[in-house]
């Protein structure tokens, strides 16, 4: 029985930065952006988009595609999450108007979020193959105007419906994971950004790559030239591309080849949008679907990570046909019909993010109609609309 990845859906705010503009306002040479971190733009959420309100928009893209009578699990990875209690799947749950049968609720793992949500959703349907699950990631990474981590900030959401037969990809048995109780990246609960150490977490992420993608190998007798692509959660892009050198090291050209054009597809998207911390995987995924020269049947590796740190190595066979499940046109019009902030204003948006919301105050959104938002708090409770 093949289980695995039947639809994905992508969203992104609807305002980005440019990385020469932010280059040229903290004095940094614009090739220190494009080249040494690998990003262009940066998607910035304002105060009426959050980890909840882009994961319904993000599901959105294929909801009307599905069953919903047949949705058995819907699980939420997240490290923006909105509440300390209550899950971010239930309300997205009834945004969606899915069955109250549905089992729900949200994982945290740092950027590991997705990947545990996933495979949690395939042995699931393993167990009840004729019930369908729906897995999230949506965050917004930040870590604060002009700091260290500044150029690796963005927001988004990628959504997945997990099903027998699936019709993009089909997921193999078995995986390679590591941990460890690291202090490269983290976000106490007092704090509205993260605190990370780069070059210690880069160092760790390589590691881990290596041990997991090592292990994985010799696990299923495979070798570096049995995959067709290789992708990688990409905080920024040029991580990614640290990693996929060190799988390319001892290998031939042709190898070599095949495998740095999938990377370069896989980081289009990633390289536009910025970190979306639990997606950002998945974003890699989605854009070597869109963008690669894949064909039926070939093999998928995807590597995952999240820090404090836990990564996991798996695979995926492409399924035949796949190109029809996807949407490159409403991908790219998306990215394109954002607004292009000048340093001052994406600041100001930044800081007005960061505050609480003033209980009472109903919020608007200069989104398209059909989007949904975080319209304020009530009584202490976060509501959500429609535009």
């Amino acid at each position: 029985m093949q289980v695995g990845i039947d639809k994905i859906g992508f969203y992104t705010p609807n305002k980005y930065v440019d990385m020469v503009d932010l280059a040229n306002a903290r004095n940094e040479d614009p090739n220190k952006f494009l080249i040494g971190i690998g990003q262009e733009k940066m998607s910035v959420a304002d105060e009426t988009q959050d980890a909840v309100s882009m994961g319904i928009n993000a599901t959105l893209d294929y909801l009307d595609e599905i069953d919903k009578d047949k949705v058995g699990l819907m699980i939420f990875g997240t490290e923006s999450s909105v509440d300390q209690s209550k899950s971010a799947s239930l309300f997205v749950k009834t945004a969606l108007k899915l069955p109250p049968e549905v089992r729900t609720f949200e994982v945290k793992e740092a950027c590991f979020g997705l990947t545990a949500a996933l495979m949690m959703a395939t042995d699931f349907v393993r167990l009840h193959p004729k019930q369908t699950a729906i897995v999230i990631g949506s965050d917004i990474a930040r870590y604060g105007i002009n700091t260290s981590g500044e150029v690796t900030q963005g927001a988004g959401s990628i959504s997945m419906l997990i099903k027998v037969d699936p019709s993009i990809l089909s997921l193999n048995e078995g995986h390679s994971a590591y941990s460890d109780d690291i202090n490269d990246f983290w976000r106490p609960n007092n704090s509205k950004t993260a605190l990370v150490d780069g070059k210690y977490s880069t160092q760790v992420y390589l590691d881990f790559f290596t041990k997991t993608f090592e292990d994985y190998k010799k696990q299923k007798h495979l070798q570096t030239s049995d995959f067709d692509a290789l992708i990688y959660h990409l905080p920024f892009t040029k991580m990614g591309l640290k990693a996929n050198r060190l799988a390319l090291a001892d290998q031939n050209e042709a190898i070599s080849e095949k495998l740095g054009q999938s990377f370069e597809a896989s980081k289009h998207l990633s390289a536009n949008v910025g970190n979306i911390y639990t997606a950002s995987l998945y974003l890699s995924l989605l854009s070597l679907l869109q963008n690669g020269e894949l064909k039926a049947n070939d093999l998928i590796g995807l590597f995952s990570y999240g820090s404090g740190a836990m990564a996991e190595f798996f695979t995926g066979n492409v399924v035949e046909g796949f190109k029809k499940q996807l949407r490159p046109e409403k991908v790219q019009a998306r990215l394109e019909a954002r607004t292009k902030l000048t340093v001052p204003e994406y600041e100001a948006i930044f800081t007005k993010a960061l505050a609480d919301p003033i209980e009472g105050k109903e919020l608007d959104s200069d989104e398209k109609p059909g989007t949904w938002y975080f319209a304020g708090v009530k009584d202490g409770i976060r509501l959500y609309k429609m535009k």
